[in-house]
């Protein structure tokens, strides 16, 4: 992992390179009060990431801070460790001394359940703030008096505009995801927000995987003076997330899907649609999966009582939209199957961040059906990914372990035979492509009796 500290003065130069064996350091070391350190410890974290190891002093001191790095990188932390540590005890009623700003409420919900035992620590409350809820039990919580209110944009600007919360004493604004909220078409809300707290002067601190495009506009009116920070990988660190491609085909995909659910203990498939989440998660059912779904239509209760039994264990897959799986933060996700093929890139990378976060290891595995691989091959353009696209059926042993998935030489062969940059003049359709035929079966199988 290369570390890459870059001053807002210097922007135009060579960003400093860190060993992370000879930078290490824990918290405290960092600044970090014992009283945080302790709690941090007794939670089994005694080393910082490489964005907390970064971020955190220039945050305590004060500095306006712009950290890039990926979905689960520990971005939580880095920001809310300096919250916790400078703001005062005993908060106004409804004047908040810091706000988190969320694209959802489910990554609101999250960081909340990360600081609240810290919080109680330094006897400072944390509230999350969110729509698709009763909005009285957060008024009575803001009246209680709240120090850190962790909010999503829609629901703070609601409070606002009926006086349930003022920004007279608020010291620090941080903008978590920005590149999701860009892409959710939140920003003018974010906007909105900034506008009205920049009287105060607050300390901003904005975390993003990418720093382009309206996220750069956000930086350079927001922030003052700021310090870059940015997390890349090594090229020559080891992959912690291995990708495959499969060709599937259409009606094999959800057995597919079965076969590799079972060899993982937990499993997030992405879809595009919620009517194709409902569908999918009947079809896993009936393939003998604990599976549920999550997206836009399902009640809050409903949406986290199913993140609830996911990460307890008690589900063996979770079937979610792209729009509903935004901010989600299940460290322990081992495989991610794009069910449906991303859009693009940038929502390949957002999807496959559920796995190999905070240090572990994890599997992508996208589907691609016989009319996709121009698509399939663009994306892996695009990411520099260097894997054949292969075709596989449910009966297949390898399934169950994605992460020693090893295909054939004739596998490879053939995958760079059917053109996987398109110099071939473009895939053709194989005999199975039509609506009503069955999937070939591999060499040695034995014929099924019934429907696929």
């Amino acid at each position: 992992m290369l570390f890459l500290e870059v001053d807002a003065e210097l922007a135009g130069g060579r960003p400093t390179d860190f060993n992370r064996k000879e930078q290490m350091k824990n918290f405290e070391a960092l600044g970090v009060r014992d009283t945080l350190g302790s709690v941090l410890a007794g939670q089994g974290i005694t080393e910082p990431f490489p964005i907390q190891e970064l971020t955190i002093p220039d945050a305590i001191a004060g500095r306006d801070v712009c950290g890039k790095a990926k979905t689960g990188s520990g971005k939580t932390l880095a920001f809310g460790l300096p919250i916790l540590q400078s703001t005062e005890v005993g908060a106004a009623r409804a004047r908040p001394r810091a706000l988190v700003l969320a694209p959802t409420r489910e990554l609101a919900r999250q960081i909340v359940e990360v600081l609240r035992p810290l919080a109680r620590a330094v006897d400072l409350r944390v509230d999350p703030f969110y729509g698709g809820t009763s909005v009285q039990p957060q008024h009575n919580a803001l009246h209680r008096g709240v120090d850190v209110a962790v909010a999503t944009p829609g629901r703070f600007i609601d409070l606002l505009q009926t006086r349930a919360v003022r920004l007279d004493d608020l010291r620090t604004v941080v903008i978590d995801e920005a590149d999701r909220m860009a892409d959710m078409g939140f920003l003018p809300q974010v906007e909105w927000i900034m506008r009205r707290v920049t009287s105060t002067r607050p300390q901003v601190m904005l975390f993003s995987a990418t720093l382009d495009g309206d996220v750069d506009v956000l930086v350079r009116r927001y922030l003052r003076d700021p310090v870059f920070h940015d997390v890349v990988e090594d090229e020559d660190a080891p992959q912690a997330m291995v990708h495959r491609f499969f060709e599937v085909h259409h009606m094999d995909r959800v057995r597919v899907a079965a076969s590799i659910g079972r060899g993982a203990a937990r499993t997030l498939v992405f879809v595009r649609t919620k009517r194709g989440a409902d569908r999918l998660v009947k079809q896993l059912s009936a393939e003998g999966l604990l599976v549920e779904a999550i997206h836009g239509d399902l009640r809050q209760q409903a949406r986290e009582r199913a993140l609830e039994r996911f990460r307890s264990g008690k589900l063996q897959a979770l079937v979610a939209t792209d729009v509903a799986a935004r901010g989600l933060h299940i460290d322990e996700v081992d495989v991610v199957v794009h069910f449906d093929l991303p859009e693009d890139s940038k929502a390949y990378v957002h999807r496959s961040g559920r796995t190999a976060r905070a240090g572990r290891t994890g599997a992508v595995a996208t589907f691609v059906l016989w009319d996709q691989h121009h698509e399939a091959d663009r994306l892996k353009r695009q990411l520099e990914i260097d894997e054949p696209t292969v075709a596989v059926f449910s009966n297949d042993p390898r399934l169950a372990d994605l992460p020693s998935f090893q295909a054939t030489a004739a596998e490879a062969s053939a995958s760079e035979a059917t053109g996987t940059d398109g110099a071939s003049g473009g895939r053709r359709a194989p005999a199975h492509a039509g609506a009503r035929s069955r999937p070939a079966r591999p060499v040695g199988s034995r014929p099924r009796r019934g429907r696929i």
